[in-house]
């Protein structure tokens, strides 16, 4: 296949030339122009996307930073993305930031220097120096799942208030008392803010949340195991675990069946986060379901508004609770059923 440098070789022009004339520059002389296009006829060249890009100053690529690849909800999130990206003639690139905000910046960086047309980011905290920059160079932004407060883009999200509302009645109207939660880091605003909704949801019943019944977990199986064990070893135990997020929640059923206990008969167990796993567990496990697919969607339409020049808004789509069998409900009224994430 040939090069650009083949191309300038047989016209006996330098490299800029070619890309001045691939790029519709008017500083060619008419004849250097003739040379270059003949060059490219002659060897069959084809300019790569790059190349292309240069002409039309848009590659048609979209940059994705999520915050964990191995999170079932970041996955399906990843591929509605993609979806709707392709059916808009736009390509992903996908950076995995492993809850690190180190490599989280990282991909930022590799993403932006190849030139996307914009970026979409599930922040891994609430301070990066790196996004700050690139917004007020004006590179088109979403932020989807979580957010960086105070910073001006639009921000796709669920809010699961309501659906911690739905669970914490639920759970009141089984008879537990003593509920807990496994927060995830403080330094996101899904962490915070699904912490806070619970605390409010218990007020409305007349329960505290007692530092001792708050775990701080980082949204990864390993802490929900950690945090369930101290649960498990405190004088008065907690009725109800309730993990702020999926992987976290299956951390937590681990912790419980080391002890050779059973989930719910010994203890109870809910999730932020609903995933198809969920229903093949020993119990299904109910948990607060996020329309993760029009989520992704959305984020991706509301980047290409940007990107081709309309406002892009914010979106908030509601969550909704899953009761199945891990908290002590009755068998017979709670048919164990899946539901669709898209």
């Amino acid at each position: 296949m040939a090069s650009i440098k083949d191309v300038a070789a047989e016209a006996g022009v330098s490299v800029a030339t070619v890309s001045r004339v691939l790029n519709d520059h008017p500083s060619v002389s008419a004849e250097a122009r003739t040379r270059v296009l003949a060059a490219v006829e002659t060897l069959g060249y084809r300019p790569n996307a790059v190349a292309r890009s240069l002409r039309t100053d848009q590659t048609h690529t979209l940059g994705l930073v999520i915050s964990d690849v191995l999170n079932p909800y970041f996955t399906e999130l990843a591929r509605s993305v993609e979806e709707e990206a392709r059916a808009l003639g736009y390509s992903v690139i996908i950076g995995n930031a492993d809850e690190r905000p180190d490599l989280q910046d990282h991909h930022v960086r590799n993403l932006l220097d190849r030139r996307i047309d914009g970026l979409l980011v599930s922040p891994t905290d609430g301070g990066s120096p790196l996004m700050l920059d690139a917004v007020r160079a004006g590179t088109p932004m979403v932020f989807v799942d979580r957010w960086i407060p105070g910073v001006d883009v639009p921000v796709v999200r669920a809010d699961g208030q309501a659906a911690v509302r739905d669970l914490v009645a639920h759970l009141h109207g089984l008879g537990h008392r003593r509920l807990a939660i496994i927060a995830g880091p403080a330094a996101t605003t899904t962490g915070r803010e699904r912490v806070e909704a619970f605390r409010e949801a218990l007020a409305a019943y007349g329960l505290e949340l007692p530092d001792a019944y708050i775990g701080q977990g980082d949204f990864q199986a390993e802490s929900g195991r950690r945090v369930t064990e101290g649960f498990l070893d405190l004088p008065e135990p907690p009725e109800v675990v309730f993990a702020a997020d999926n992987l976290m929640a299956l951390g937590a059923l681990d912790a419980v069946r080391a002890r050779g206990l059973r989930v719910p008969d010994d203890i109870a167990l809910a999730a932020f986060d609903d995933i198809r796993w969920f229903v093949h567990t020993d119990p299904p496990i109910t948990a607060i379901a996020q329309p993760t697919g029009d989520l992704g969607r959305a984020a991706v339409r509301a980047l290409v508004d940007r990107i081709e020049g309309r406002p892009g808004e914010s979106v908030t789509l509601p969550a909704r609770l899953v009761v199945r069998r891990s908290c002590g409900e009755d068998p017979a009224e709670t048919p164990v059923t899946n539901r669709s994430q898209s």
